[in-house]
């Protein structure tokens, strides 16, 4: 099989009689026919062999005697334009050569020997299979190139650094967070030396109070509870008898009142 380097040619197969024959240009698209030869006057006699480097079959043909080359024809594809079979036998194959110029040329291959036929056949096969498959697994490894998994392998553990995060909560304050009350609104604690909720204050200021004007009845406008009317005096002065007591002795009666 072809090596795996491009400067390194591997020997696919060789046949030590093979014949040359010119072909005539193709009138139409058919097939190309190996009776319209002249099969009886080949054009040149010798050995072919194939040979792969890379991807590329190269079909030689060469001298039997010296080796030197006297047409060689380069495949890169199978069945194709370089290499195609008559239509009226097995043993014979139209190539495409190509000198060092890049000039081409086609002509007829056959072999005396339908087994000789048969392996130039199957060797050009498997080369070329053989270059599907490089091609399938390389685009294959591509597909199933390694991915990254962000995903925990079982047992795996993370850790974290739970001194850094108290040290940025002690640079923000210490300020415990107070509960909610009803319906997820925060309360606020009492003022100082205030009372707790639920507590009814002494007093309320009235409107008419200054700040700082402590609270008295004086400010509170409390109603005032209506005086007993005063019965009617005498005729005579009825407190007389008590301001006659003034420096008298203390418990010493007059009348009917008690001295003080």
């Amino acid at each position: 099989m072809a090596a795996e380097g491009e400067d390194y040619e591997a020997v696919l197969c060789v046949k030590p009689a093979v014949l040359v024959y010119r072909v005539p240009p193709r009138a139409s698209n058919r097939g190309y026919r190996a009776a319209e030869w002249q099969l009886d006057q080949p054009a040149w006699s010798g050995r072919l062999r194939i040979t792969a480097r890379g991807s590329t079959a190269f079909i030689r043909l060469e001298d039997k005697t010296s080796g030197e080359l006297f047409a060689q024809a380069p495949v890169e594809q199978f069945p194709g334009i370089a290499v195609e079979s008559v239509t009226d036998s097995s043993r014979y194959f139209v190539i495409r050569i190509e000198d060092e110029n890049g000039r081409r040329a086609f002509i007829g291959v056959g072999f005396a020997d339908r087994g000789d036929a048969f392996d130039f056949n199957v060797a050009l096969q498997d080369h070329f299979k053989w270059v599907r498959q490089q091609s399938e697994l390389a685009r294959q490894d591509l597909d199933q190139g390694p991915k990254l998994d962000l995903g925990f392998k079982e047992g795996q553990t993370i850790k974290l650094n739970i001194a850094n995060m108290k040290k940025k909560e002690g640079a923000t304050g210490n300020t415990r967070p107070r509960p909610a009350g009803p319906g997820g609104l925060t309360l606020l604690p009492p003022p100082p030396g205030g009372k707790s909720c639920g507590e009814r204050p002494p007093s309320l200021p009235g409107p008419a109070q200054l700040p700082g004007t402590p609270i008295t009845d004086s400010v509170l406008s409390w109603p005032q509870p209506s005086a007993p009317a005063a019965p009617a005096a005498p005729a005579a002065d009825a407190w007389g008898d008590f301001a006659k007591a003034s420096g008298s002795t203390p418990n010493q009666t007059q009348g009917n009142w008690v001295q003080f």
